[in-house]
């Protein structure tokens, strides 16, 4: 049952569908996939992307890890660059340079965040806009803003995966979106207007925050702050996506969402993990493909 056909039900005690994003990220990891043998059958090469690491950071490990592991099962060609921590500014600017002309790397991915000594915006700037599987260039936040998207932001285009996955409707729906950040919450606004909706971003100095999640047709939290949305202030019926992953002493994650008393209200949640995460790895998946099928045609 829809968001809009539960108004009525207010009052009425709700418990929460899940959207499991590792089942979709699955399913559009499975569509890259045919898309790459496609390719293959054409007499054309695999799609390449390099995936740059400086350091050691044990987070950012598992990620790269994750996304080269999700590369090779895709048909995708990997290349991997792991530096060393103390890599200068200049060295890494020297690869991307080297990266943006190698022609059979159609996406350049550096792994954020970098050793503190190193200034990651010349560097995201640096990456053709052509091979910016990530989506943070200018140049494609530009594009996303002008309504005329080439490789798009992973996280915020991924949990518009999720939400066509329920049937969202975006037409005259109010979009609360709990965090003003380059990464996720601005371009999750273009994202939504393309889609017809009205969207409100919340960010650190907005003033009564649970008077705007309560009005939300759809929440999306992506603060980085554990338990910031209080279940209690989720509208009945909403559709509701938690960006958050946050470790907390025990060693669990949590997202920024109190799930359980949301999940009671909501009529569509993602879980802390097995949500948004999966998708914004598929997603990858899929800009690299579209680069090699659209952008570089080789």
């Amino acid at each position: 049952m829809r968001a809009f056909e539960m108004q009525d039900r207010k009052d009425t005690k709700m418990t929460a569908e899940l959207i499991n994003g590792k089942d979709i990220a699955a399913r559009v990891r499975q569509q890259v996939a045919a898309g790459v043998q496609a390719r293959r059958e054409q007499g054309l090469r695999a799609p390449g992307l390099a995936v740059v690491l400086v350091g050691n950071d044990p987070a950012s490990q598992v990620y790269v890890g994750s996304k080269r592991k999700a590369c090779e099962e895709a048909g995708i060609l990997s290349l991997s660059y792991d530096l060393p921590a103390d890599t200068s500014q200049e060295a890494l600017e020297a690869l991307v340079d080297e990266l943006n002309e190698n022609p059979a790397v159609d996406g350049i991915l550096v792994q954020l965040p970098l050793p503190e000594h190193l200034d990651a915006d010349p560097i995201l700037v640096k990456i053709r806009p052509d091979k910016d599987v990530d989506g943070f260039h200018p140049f494609n936040i530009g594009r996303l803003v002008q309504r005329r998207p080439e490789l798009r932001p992973c996280t915020p285009a991924g949990i518009i995966t999720l939400l066509d996955s329920v049937g969202t409707p975006y037409k005259g729906q109010h979009a609360v979106i709990v965090g003003a950040s380059n990464i996720v919450g601005r371009p999750m606004a273009m994202e939504l207007l393309l889609k017809g909706a009205t969207v409100t971003i919340t960010h650190r100095f907005t003033k009564d925050l649970a008077k705007f999640v309560g009005e939300a047709d759809i929440v999306i939290a992506a603060a980085g702050k554990p338990g910031l949305v209080k279940g209690e202030w989720i509208k009945p019926g909403a559709t509701v996506i938690d960006v958050g992953i946050n470790r907390m002493e025990d060693g669990k994650l949590k997202g920024d969402i109190e799930f359980e008393p949301a999940a009671e209200r909501a009529a569509y949640i993602t879980p802390v993990p097995g949500g948004v995460g999966p998708m914004t790895i598929a997603t990858l998946l899929e800009n690299t493909l579209f680069s090699a099928n659209e952008l570089h045609q080789d």
